[in-house]
Formats: C-alpha cells, structure tokens, sequence
C-alpha cells in the first residue's frame, strides 16, 4: 500500500510549497473564486496541503483528506475531516454548493473505487451543485503520465465525462486541455504570465495537459 505522508512529502515539498501555494493563489483569484462564485460552501477532495481551499473565497470551507499531515497546512477557516474520498459520511446529505478536486482519480486503484466517489460527491451536493474536476489528460499525457508511482486510473475528458453522467450528473463544462501537466512543466510561474495564460485559452491548446470537466446535480 502507498504511504500517502511518504508521497506528498517527497513529491510536493521537493517542488516547493511556497510556490505552489503561490501559483494557486493566482489561479484561484483569476480563475476558480469567479466561476464559483463567493457565498458557497465548497468542498476540497483529496486537499493535500491546502493550495486550493486556502486561497479559495468562499462562505464555508471544508477540506478532506487521509493524509494526517494536511491541517497543519490548512488556514484557521477550513474544517477539516480525516476520511477517505470514497466514505464521505462525516458530510451531510444536500450540504455543499461546490466540491472541487485536483490530480486525485487518477490515484484511484479501479473505476469501481472512482464511482463511489463520485456517487458520494453526488449525495453531500446541493441539487444544482457542481463537482469541479481537474486532472491529467490520459489523452495529451500519455507518456509522463506514468511517471508517478502511485497513478493507477487512466482518465480523459470523455471517459470522465461518461462517468459523471452514469453516476447521475449533468455536464456543463468539459476542457480537454486546460493547464500543463505539473508545476515542473511549462506553466510559467510568474504571477502576471499565470494571469496572461489563464486569459487566452486559444494557448491552452498547445500547453496544456490537463482537463477541467464541470459536473452538475441535477435540481429536483
């Protein structure tokens, strides 16, 4: 079994926290705080140390993960619950507006495993709550896409898509390549060419490597 404290520390402190947290900053405020919108109560899936749910704005956070290292990570404002993706039972039903995660299905061992997550997600969403996914594009990353030990679930925009929909949500936003494949990779770091890049999706085209796909709950 994979030690999840072993991995991050290796992979994640190696890249350099500061950094990330720093190039998460600007995507939150140029990218993710307007498509979501402030007043929501968002989920963090699979958090790692924080870089999306601590610079996220929002009317509530929450944060999960099994990683017993991540709220030392976590700002005063995010609760966070020790649980796996697949058992979100600490949430309640119908109590979330947005749940959002970044480079975890694919650390799922099967698609059995990713059903259940997504079939929680599913239950702890308002009706009309969205499920924002990001992740390597098995389509555009074929190659170093196994490079990472612990990557089991090879995923693209479509077959995420079919997914989604087999578990009960509607699509409404589907982006096969939305940002390059890791921090390491060609994503510029600087906070004005992060801003730039996020502002001209026509480059998206030739950098990036990842998808973004929206899943909807359906309203009653």
């Amino acid at each position: 079994m994979v030690d999840v404290q072993e991995i991050y520390r290796a992979r994640f402190l190696e890249t350099g926290l500061n950094k990330r947290s720093e190039v998460w900053r600007i995507l939150c405020r140029e990218f993710f705080s307007p498509m979501i919108g402030a007043q929501k109560d968002v989920l963090d899936l699979a958090c790692g140390y924080g870089e999306f749910i601590n610079n996220i704005s929002a009317r509530s956070k929450t944060a999960i993960d099994i990683n017993p290292d991540a709220p030392k990570y976590l700002n005063s404002d995010v609760r966070f619950v020790m649980t796996p993706a697949t058992d979100l039972a600490p949430i309640e039903s119908d109590s979330l507006d947005i749940a959002f995660t970044s480079n975890f299905l694919e650390h799922l061992p099967n698609k059995e495993c990713c059903d259940q997550v997504i079939g929680e997600i599913l239950r702890v969403l308002r009706p009309g709550g969205r499920f924002v996914i990001m992740g390597p594009n098995i389509r555009y990353a074929y190659r170093e896409y196994w490079d990472f030990y612990d990557h089991y679930l090879p995923l693209s925009h479509l077959s995420l898509e079919e997914g989604l929909k087999k578990s009960g949500f509607e699509v409404v936003r589907n982006v096969p390549r939305f940002l390059p494949y890791t921090m390491k990779s060609s994503l510029p770091t600087a906070g004005f060419l992060i801003s730039a890049y996020l502002k001209m999706p026509f480059a998206w085209r030739f950098f990036g490597k990842q998808f973004l796909v929206v899943g909807q709950k359906p309203a009653r």
